[in-house]
């Protein structure tokens, strides 16, 4: 599956919303070395295993 194209601010909301459950002690979703939740969602991202949807506009 290939991943979607997200635009620099969508990109920021969904590592940003990632990091916040890791850091409240989510499953980490990738094996990782790293510590801090925001790199961690990071390498998540990267990874395409990030169970996130972005809705634009005013789709209903």
């Amino acid at each position: 599956m290939a991943q979607q194209h997200y635009s620099r601010y969508e990109k920021a909301r969904i590592l940003g919303a990632r990091a916040l459950q890791v850091s409240y002690g989510a499953p980490v979703l990738v094996d990782t070395q790293e510590s801090q939740p925001i790199l961690i969602a990071a390498e998540e991202y990267d990874a395409g295993v990030l169970p996130f949807t972005v809705r634009r506009g005013e789709e209903q």
